[in-house]
């Protein structure tokens, strides 16, 4: 634990999740596995009551855990929608599962764990092209 008995961002995660009660819990902690272990430079705390991951401080995937029968996963460049300038979606979505809110903010669901394990690559893949497109993203 942190000097002062505060909790770090991470250590507030690990709290959330041990404490979550959800019918999806095991599902979400495969995913929260899959996005840590896609880029070392993504970090986590909590956000929108949920965890969230961040790269340099910056915001950019939270978990959305509402909704009945399935979870989401927000995929955004913080808290207000932006407009990309060209009004297209800010990565090529090859796989064609992401759901667009805004040309920055798409959204991807899960249903149980096969849906886990059988979107996991594709998972890896946008985590990766999302990061490289909001690296210098306006925040």
């Amino acid at each position: 634990m942190a000097p002062n008995n505060k909790l770090t961002d991470s250590e507030q995660v690990v709290e959330f999740m041990n404490n979550l009660e959800h019918p999806f819990k095991e599902e979400i902690i495969a995913v929260r596995k899959i996005i840590l272990a896609t880029n070392n430079r993504i970090t986590e705390k909590i956000k929108w009551n949920a965890p969230s991951f961040c790269v340099n401080g910056d915001d950019k995937i939270t978990f959305n855990l509402r909704g009945k029968g399935f979870f989401r996963l927000i995929f955004h460049c913080g808290a207000k929608v932006k407009e990309v300038p060209h009004r297209q979606p800010l990565i090529n979505d090859e796989g064609g599962l992401l759901e667009w809110a805004s040309s920055d903010r798409a959204i991807l669901k899960f249903t149980d764990m096969n849906d886990v394990i059988s979107k996991e690559n594709y998972l890896k893949e946008i985590i990766n092209k999302w990061i490289d497109a909001t690296e210098s993203y306006p925040n």
